[in-house]
């Protein structure tokens, strides 16, 4: 059952107020990707339970404007240098492929330990033309072909748990980029003597009333 034009029409313009909202100036192509990624999670959804959102517009907020919002702040980390990003626990692809699609200069990578999960991430990339693009089905804790400048997960572990498991990948002088809810001052406070929070920042999620922020954080020797 495919969504009426109606509903593709508000879904496109709820994109474009998002994405002003935001400030990003993302083409009617890269636009197109995303309301194309959308549909695919709603049509893939019925067979592998990507998500527990079932409603269309609810997932546009939810998920496609919330991984949208870590655009800008990751810019002005970049300097829109052109850097390696790997996404843990991306499930459906979130926030990776909206990374991937909104900064075509970073080069992203998408691990899940769900075959299913890294076999969807796969065809979206095929499907949306992404060229600096990978999914792998690997537990995070396994992967030591490669180092990233930035690693980031969304709603993946604890803060603690996130910067263990995936330490190892994280390059020199790289930063973690967790996206999470309200600030998780528990979770701040337990992260390992190593590793140092130096900043949060908050988001704003347009059409969402609940709290977002960023939690930055490097190791101390870099």
């Amino acid at each position: 059952m495919t969504s009426a034009p109606a509903d593709d029409e508000r879904l496109a313009v709820g994109l474009r107020e998002g994405v002003d909202v935001l400030g990003l100036a993302l083409s009617k192509d890269q636009q197109r990707q995303l309301l194309q990624h959308l549909a695919l999670i709603a049509r893939w959804n019925r067979v592998y339970n990507l998500t527990a959102v079932r409603d269309p517009a609810q997932m546009l907020t939810q998920h496609l404007l919330d991984s949208l919002a870590v655009v800008q702040p990751l810019r002005r980390h970049t300097g829109g240098g052109a850097i390696s990003l790997l996404d843990v626990g991306s499930g459906a692809g979130l926030p990776g492929v909206a990374i991937a699609v909104a900064c075509p200069e970073v080069a992203v990578s998408c691990v899940d330990a769900v075959a299913k999960k890294a076999s969807f991430v796969r065809q979206v990339a095929a499907e949306l033309g992404l060229r600096r693009f990978s999914a792998l089905h690997a537990r995070v804790e396994s992967l030591t072909a490669k180092s990233y400048q930035v690693v980031t997960s969304r709603a993946f572990a604890s803060l603690a748990d996130f910067v263990v498991l995936t330490e190892s990948v994280l390059a020199p002088g790289g930063v973690w980029m967790a996206m999470k809810g309200q600030v998780p001052d528990d979770e701040i406070a337990a992260l390992p003597p190593a590793v140092e929070m130096f900043h949060v920042e908050p988001l704003r999620v347009p059409g969402l009333d609940a709290e977002r922020c960023i939690v930055w954080m490097c190791r101390k020797d870099d």
